[in-house]
């Protein structure tokens, strides 16, 4: 990776994912998750504190090193065991049918295998296990769309964020199914506040 991929744009990341408009939402997915838990994009941790006490074991997989060192302190704090996974979603490091639960929030615009790294989830989760997500992505206006389209490739650059991603597409070609999806804008400019939240179990 490069300087600015490795050193700045974690630093952009950060500051991004503790904005207003994103905090207020943060709550709407975490507690839900149950038993075995992955969440794909760990950040900071910013999550943590949202869980419920209803886990058995944590798993934290996040690519950026820089983002994980801030991580600690929080991770000392929670009443489940933790485990970190310095790794890339597109080849996740457990086992298959492992898992009951992944959590997914405001991630799949950054995963550049995004296809590989929703196989990769479908298959450590278990039979009947759930995907939990709240993400943003392509609107269904067709003026934002192109706006998010002519937006994207400089979004890339400085944050790793594809803004024409169609989430929902996306989960259920990867093999699932939904259990609630809810498609919506949020506060903020139309360009980013499109937003996907529900949960989806693997066919």
């Amino acid at each position: 990776m490069g300087f600015y991929t490795e050193h700045i744009q974690p630093i952009l990341i950060e500051r991004g994912m503790k904005n207003k408009a994103i905090r207020q939402h943060r709550p709407l997915v975490a507690p839900q998750a149950t038993g075995r838990v992955l969440e794909v994009g760990f950040g900071t941790g910013m999550n943590l504190p949202y869980y419920s006490a209803n886990i058995d074991h944590f798993f934290g997989l996040e690519p950026s090193g820089k983002l994980l060192d801030k991580a600690e302190e929080i991770i000392q704090n929670t009443v489940f065991p933790v485990d970190i996974i310095n790794s890339g979603a597109e080849d996740i490091p457990l086992e298959t049918n492992s898992i009951d639960t992944i959590v997914t929030t405001w991630t799949l615009c950054s995963i550049p295998p995004i296809e590989s790294a929703l196989q990769e989830m479908r298959r450590v989760l278990k039979p009947g296990g759930r995907l939990l997500f709240l993400e943003h992505g392509q609107a269904p206006d067709e003026k934002i769309a192109r706006l998010q389209r002519r937006m994207t490739p400089a979004f890339k650059i400085l944050a790793g964020c594809s803004l024409d991603r169609q989430i929902s597409p996306l989960i259920a070609t990867a093999g699932f199914r939904f259990l609630e999806l809810e498609e919506t804008y949020f506060d903020g400019p139309k360009f980013l506040s499109f937003h996907y939240c529900g949960q989806a179990t693997p066919l």
